[in-house]
């Protein structure tokens, strides 16, 4: 089976008056609700999209603990403006409008960057201060998200160039949802950089990226942390070691890339976090890690890997700290000396997004190690909770258009599995 055979909407874009989708009503979880909305309107400068599949992300949590003091919220008062979340998805254009008519046609696949570098065009009125030096807006937040079973692509989206096509139309849809967290890992990896000397004379160069053939550390192993493991092994390092608390994530890294590691000639090695220190000295001959990730958000963590690092070796702060317990000490004597550096990102670009699709597409990375469970629409709110209370240890992807179908948790994901659970569960509809 290589087609989405049963899936009607794949060529029949018939559009209903009300559609389903997940609505913020307030702050809180208790204002959340799955329900029966209009399908958006559009104007002449935007489009219209079934959402084929939807991620549920992180940070849909911090946006109902905040309301309108997130700074992508500004002020927007979801008890007057309910706003439907979702900054992960994969969609296909339904309906064009009158301006757009040209660029774009019903059928279309893309993904959306959600993160867009351009104020508000859409409802001004509804941040602080008529969205007055507001210079960044998101899809997910205040723009209509993907957790509902239609999207409206806003004026926003073209502005920021943000609405990218496949670099391949028989992309899963499951991996088009994915690009959005991995790209995040594409970024971040991407502001590693070391300098380069061909020789005593030659001229220092910036090699983007971690060491090739160097000694690198992920530490963390939950979903995102692995996420960096196996995009690392693009720059082919000569070891890359793997820390966590938990034996399970450890082995789940084992399993999922171990024998892509060795065919890249990687040495791999899991180790808890106990033995992290005496590791890396180790296999580094007493030297140290030239990358080192931090995909945990725990200050004492990252404070203590610092004194990991190699002469020149650089410390990305990826899991982001709380606010209150965020302050890191580093030996200035360390920057003069040994040229160490501190990096860091949050989230990603659309040229991230687009080198993430290649990546998948070209099987630098497996999307499909890291989805954790599959289901309906109906599924959002409880995969939050879940999230919240550290039950789910990867990505839910859910299917907005099929039957209610409880949350299905899996090992691992790929077309053949997404085109047999949709098929299944079209059926009748």
């Amino acid at each position: 089976m290589t087609k989405y055979e049963d899936y009607r909407y794949e060529t029949d874009f018939r559009i209903p008056e009300t559609m389903q989708a997940m609505v913020a009503h307030g702050i809180g979880f208790e204002n959340l609700a799955i329900e029966q909305v209009p399908v958006p309107k559009i104007n002449d400068n935007q489009l219209l999209a079934r959402v084929d599949a939807a991620g549920v992300c992180t940070s849909i949590i911090k946006i109902i603990e905040q309301g309108d003091k997130h700074p992508y919220l500004n002020g927007w008062d979801l008890a007057r403006w309910p706003l439907t979340f979702g900054d992960e998805g994969a969609i296909t254009i339904v309906k064009v409008s009158g301006n757009l008519k040209d660029k774009y046609n019903p059928g279309q696949r893309f993904t959306i960057q959600p993160s867009l570098n351009t104020a508000p065009v859409v409802h001004r009125d509804r941040y602080n201060n008529n969205a007055e030096g507001i210079h960044k807006c998101a899809v997910g937040y205040t723009i209509g998200g993907h957790l509902g079973q239609y999207i409206c692509v806003q004026e926003e989206v073209f502005k920021a160039d943000c609405l990218l096509q496949l670099p391949d139309d028989e992309m899963a849809y499951f991996e088009v949802s994915m690009a959005e967290p991995i790209s995040c890992v594409y970024s971040a990896q991407d502001r590693n950089y070391h300098i380069i000397k061909q020789g005593p004379h030659a001229h220092r160069k910036a090699q983007l990226g971690l060491l090739r053939g160097g000694v690198a550390v992920v530490i963390g192993a939950g979903a995102m942390g692995r996420m960096h493991v196996e995009l690392a092994l693009r720059f082919e390092p000569a070891v890359l070691i793997v820390s966590d608390l938990i034996q399970e994530r450890l082995a789940r890294v084992v399993k999922s890339i171990g024998e892509k590691a060795k065919r890249k000639g990687t040495k791999l090695i899991c180790v808890q976090a106990a033995e992290l220190d005496r590791t890396v000295r180790e296999v580094s001959n007493g030297r140290g890690a030239d990358d080192i990730i931090l995909a945990v958000g725990v200050r004492s963590v990252q404070q203590k890997a610092l004194d990991l690092l190699a002469d020149g070796g650089v410390a990305n702060l990826f899991g982001g700290l709380a606010r209150g317990d965020h302050i890191l000490e580093v030996d200035g004597r360390s920057i003069h000396y040994r040229e160490i550096k501190l990096v860091g990102s949050s989230g990603g670009e659309p040229s991230d997004m687009s080198a993430t699709l290649q990546a998948i597409n070209k099987g630098e990375i497996d999307p499909g190690n890291y989805v954790a469970g599959v289901g309906s629409l109906d599924n959002a709110i409880d995969v939050l909770k879940m999230i919240k209370e550290t039950k789910i240890d990867a990505k839910a992807i859910l299917y907005p258009h099929i039957k209610h179908t409880p949350l299905q948790m899996v090992d691992y994901w790929d077309k053949d599995r997404e085109i047999k659970f949709i098929n299944e569960r079209m059926q009748g509809q």
